[in-house]
C-alpha cells in the first residue's frame, strides 16, 4: 500500500448525478479488506483493481456509523426483587448487533441516550406488581426511565436525524423507541441538556441536605425525617399553626404525623412514597379520621397527565433558571456501568441533588 494524494478534488457535486461528498472522519480496519488485495475482489465485492482507493465504513460526524452494527451496553434487572434492592440485582450487558438503521415500515424512532435519570420510583419496576402500574415489564429487559437523547434514525414524521429529545428511554447506550407518546423535542439547548432528565420533566427526588436546603435555597427550615425520634413533635416545632399545603414523598409514618398536623381544609398532594418502595407489606396510616374532622383534600397525581401544559411549565420555569432565581444541584456519575450503583444509592441518601448518570455528553 501507498499513501497518495490528489491534489485536485473540487468540494462540489457534479448537477446531474446522485453521488454524495463526505469528509471522512474515521476510518475502520476489517479483516475482510485482505480480499480486495486478492484477483477475485472483484467477484465479490464489485469492480476493484490495484491504485483505487481501500474503501470502508464512513462515520458520521454524529459519530454513528451509517447502516453499521454496534454493540450496545444496557442495564437489566435480573430478577424481581424483595426487600432493598443491591447492586447485583441489576447486571450490565452488551448487544453486539444493533443496527443503526430503523426498518422502513415502522415509525419506529433510534435514539441515542446521552443522560438517564435516577428516580425511586425506578424501585417499583423491581417489584412483580410492576405490570400493573408502568404496563408489561419482565426481569431480563432493560431498565427504563426519563432520558435526554439525541434521534440517530426515524420512521416518525414527526422526529428526524439530530433531534434533541426527552422522555422514557431505556437505560442502554442506544434505545428503539416503538412509541413517541411522552417524547419531547428539545428546543433550548442554552442550559444544560440533562436538566431535562430533572427539573425541566419535573421529575426525580430532591435529596438534599438540611444545610443546603437552608443556606442555599432559602428554606425557613428542614429536618431529616429518618433522625426524627417523634415526628409529630417535630412538625408541632416547625408547624405550631399546622401544615396549610404538604407535598407528599415520603408515605408511611411521616404521611401519618402530617395528616394530625394539617390545618382545616388543608391540601396533600401525592406524588410518591419512598419510605414504602423497600417494603413487602407497606405500613399502615392510621390518622385517617383528622382527614374527616379537618375536611383535608388529598389528590394523587403524576407529570404524565399533564404534559399537554409543558410549554406552559417552560415559559414560565426557564426564565427563572436563566436568571438564577430558581436553584438546582445535580449530583452526576459518569458510565453506564456506574448507573446501578448510583440507582441504589438514592435509598441511603448517597446523592446530594439530582441523581443523573451521563452516557454521552454532547
Amino acid at each position: 500500500m501507498v499513501v497518495t494524494v490528489d491534489e485536485n478534488l473540487k468540494l462540489k457535486v457534479a448537477g446531474d448525478s446522485k453521488d454524495i461528498l463526505v469528509k471522512n472522519l474515521y476510518l475502520s480496519c476489517d479483516p475482510y479488506i485482505r480480499l480486495l488485495m486478492t484477483n477475485r475482489s472483484s467477484e465479490i465485492f464489485g469492480p476493484y483493481t490495484p491504485s483505487a482507493i481501500t474503501p470502508s465504513k464512513t462515520i458520521m460526524e454524529d459519530g454513528s456509523e451509517k447502516n453499521a452494527v454496534v454493540s450496545n451496553k444496557k442495564v437489566i434487572f435480573k430478577d424481581y426483587v424483595s426487600g432493598f434492592p443491591k447492586e447485583s440485582d441489576m447486571v450490565v450487558t452488551v448487544d453486539e448487533n444493533l443496527k443503526l438503521k430503523v426498518a422502513g415500515d415502522s415509525k419506529d424512532i433510534l435514539v441515542k441516550n446521552l443522560y438517564l435519570s435516577c428516580d425511586p420510583y425506578m424501585r417499583l419496576l423491581m417489584t412483580s406488581r410492576s405490570s400493573e402500574i408502568f404496563g408489561p415489564y419482565t426481569p431480563g429487559a432493560p431498565i427504563t426511565g426519563f432520558g435526554v437523547s439525541k434521534v440517530i434514525d426515524s420512521r416518525n414524521p414527526e422526529f428526524k436525524e439530530g433531534d434533541l429529545v426527552w422522555g422514557i428511554t431505556g437505560w442502554e447506550e442506544y434505545s428503539l423507541l416503538k412509541s413517541s407518546e411522552g417524547l419531547f423535542k428539545i428546543h433550548h439547548t442554552d442550559i444544560p441538556l440533562s436538566y431535562y432528565t430533572g427539573i425541566l420533566a419535573a421529575s426525580g427526588a430532591v435529596g438534599q441536605l438540611v444545610e443546603l436546603l437552608k443556606n442555599k435555597f432559602g428554606f425557613d427550615d428542614a429536618f431529616n425525617y429518618k433522625e426524627e425520634p417523634d415526628l409529630n413533635a417535630a412538625l408541632k416545632r416547625y408547624f405550631p399553626e399546622g401544615i396549610d399545603i404538604y407535598f407528599e414523598n415520603v408515605g408511611g409514618k411521616m404521611l401519618d404525623a402530617v395528616i394530625l398536623n394539617m390545618r382545616v381544609h388543608g391540601r396533600i398532594a401525592v406524588c410518591g412514597m419512598i419510605s414504602q418502595y423497600n417494603r413487602d407489606q407497606p405500613e399502615g396510616v392510621h390518622n385517617l379520621m383528622s382527614i374527616v374532622y379537618k375536611r383535608v383534600r388529598i389528590e394523587g397525581f403524576a407529570v404524565f397527565d399533564y404534559y399537554p401544559q409543558y410549554s406552559k411549565f417552560l415559559d414560565f420555569i426557564l426564565p427563572y433558571i436563566r436568571e438564577g432565581k430558581v436553584k438546582y444541584v445535580e449530583d452526576i456519575v459518569e458510565g453506564l456501568e456506574n448507573g446501578p450503583a448510583a440507582l441504589i444509592g438514592l435509598f441511603s441518601s448517597r446523592n446530594v441533588g439530582k441523581q443523573v448518570v451521563v452516557i454521552a455528553p454532547q
